[in-house]
């Protein structure tokens, strides 16, 4: 139990970083001497010091027969711009390291506990290590694949509408939902959504979070349709603009480049999105949040991209057969072989519902 208590505290810090160290994960360390907290730390930022090495550096009380928490396995490669994590606790005087999880990156993912146990420092593993995976998903996904976590956002009415006919969508869900929304938008790397969306709404896909960051725009928007005074294309933040084969040297295309956008080309007849997906992990991009209309969301889903569903759900009907579905396409799957989603969390929010879930694999 006390191990549980100290670890809880150690998570705690991790989440201070708010999703600023992509590429790497959130990871919090907190040290124990007779059983109280003599020093703690995070990282706060890819670049700047591990947690543990913070954690120890900043501590003003003999570490030695300490005990050190910390959320994730201590790296001891030197493929970073930081020192391995393991050399500073070997050197510290501390006896005891318990962590939530191991590192699933390769150049680690055992190693570092392997180099504790050899110097005879006591290690126990496992301590709250659901929490600490669930912190970490976007690292874990693309450390392990290579491609960005991926969630599929929706906004839609009780009966499944995102737009009426006419295209209108503003505002399907409440305030509330939107400012929750801005806040995802700050916590994840890029914003992809379609032409289409953007022709509609002329958004800004920004986060407007106080002291929160933008994510890359990634726009597919094939033909070149979206005017190049549209605010997706204009800087900052940065923006990808996915567009067909052999409109990188168009005029358009000039012009956009000339705005700080980048055109990135796709051979295939439609834009394959797990083509992309690994485009964006090449980028060092390691989570993307999918805010598009009916098409793109069904193709998402066909694609086998996304990880995770997040469905907005205003008290409201819209009603109509011409009226736009959350999913569209002119594709199907049958009953027994739906999408699974599992893990399902509900959430009031005020008028509103949240439902959140994973694509069962």
């Amino acid at each position: 139990m006390k191990d549980e208590f100290f670890m809880r505290r150690a998570l705690c810090l991790a989440k201070k970083a708010n999703y600023k160290t992509s590429p790497n994960p959130m990871v919090g360390a907190v040290i124990v001497k007779d059983g109280k907290i003599i020093s703690e730390g995070y990282h706060k930022k890819a670049g700047m010091p591990h947690a543990e090495a913070e954690a120890i550096s900043k501590s003003s009380y003999e570490l030695k027969d300490a005990t050190l928490y910390v959320t994730l396995e201590p790296c001891c490669h030197r493929n970073k711009k930081t020192p391995p994590c393991t050399e500073a606790i070997l050197t510290s005087g501390i006896k005891r390291v318990v962590v939530a999880m191991r590192d699933p990156n390769p150049e680690v993912n055992g190693k570092g506990i392997e180099i504790l146990r050899a110097h005879g420092i006591e290690v126990i593993e496992g301590v709250l290590e659901s929490k600490a995976k669930k912190l970490n998903e976007f690292y874990i996904k693309y450390i392990t694949t290579k491609m960005p976590f991926v969630i599929l956002k929706i906004a839609m009415t009780l009966d499944g509408k995102i737009a009426t006919p006419e295209g209108e969508s503003k505002w399907i869900t409440s305030e509330e939902s939107r400012k929750l929304v801005h806040k995802l938008r700050s916590q994840v790397d890029a914003l992809i959504t379609a032409s289409g969306t953007v022709l509609a709404d002329n958004p800004q896909l920004t986060s407007r979070i106080k002291g929160g960051k933008d994510p890359v725009r990634v726009i597919i928007d094939p033909e070149l349709k979206i005017p190049s005074n549209y605010n997706v294309y204009k800087p900052p933040p940065k923006t990808i603009a996915v567009v067909k084969a052999g409109l990188a040297n168009s005029y358009k295309a000039k012009i956009l480049l000339s705005q700080g956008v980048e055109i990135l080309e796709n051979n295939s007849e439609r834009i394959d999105l797990y083509w992309l997906m690994k485009e964006l992990g090449n980028r060092g991009i390691i989570s993307v949040m999918i805010e598009g209309g009916s098409s793109l969301n069904a193709y998402a889903l066909k694609d086998k991209i996304v990880d995770k569903l997040m469905i907005f759900i205003a008290p409201k009907i819209i009603g109509g057969k011409d009226s736009f579905p959350c999913v569209g396409g002119n594709f199907y799957r049958k009953l027994n072989e739906a999408y699974q989603i599992e893990n399902l969390t509900v959430k009031k929010l005020r008028e509103d519902i949240l439902i959140s879930g994973y694509i069962k694999k």
